[in-house]
């Protein structure tokens, strides 16, 4: 039995979280938006973002990430509506699910 994440998942998280840390995440959606103060003044705001990360991001039966580039978009549409007030042109609004902290 194996446990733990699959080295596809744990490779998905660190990229996310390098993406954050470099403030490259959700390019080019957040180009221009310095959300670092935002975050850093409000550090369960990044909680939020990872939660919506690995709450969209789907695995396949082997836990091997299928949609890591829409799970990152996802988490930047959030992160794009927190720092400017309002969600960005054509992008559905984020479902409860997306923003649940488990």
């Amino acid at each position: 039995m194996v446990t733990g994440l699959s080295h596809g998942a744990s490779g998905a998280l660190r990229r996310f979280a390098g993406w954050v840390a470099r403030g490259s995440v959700g390019h080019p959606l957040l180009d221009g938006i310095d959300y670092w103060d935002d975050l850093r003044d409000s550090p369960s705001q990044m909680e939020t973002l990872f939660a919506i990360f690995a709450n969209v991001l789907e695995l396949d039966d082997e836990g091997e990430p299928v949609n890591e580039k829409y799970a990152e978009h996802r988490a930047a549409v959030w992160l794009y509506q927190y720092c400017t007030g309002s969600a960005p042109d054509g992008e559905p609004s984020l479902e409860s699910w997306e923003v649940e902290l488990y």
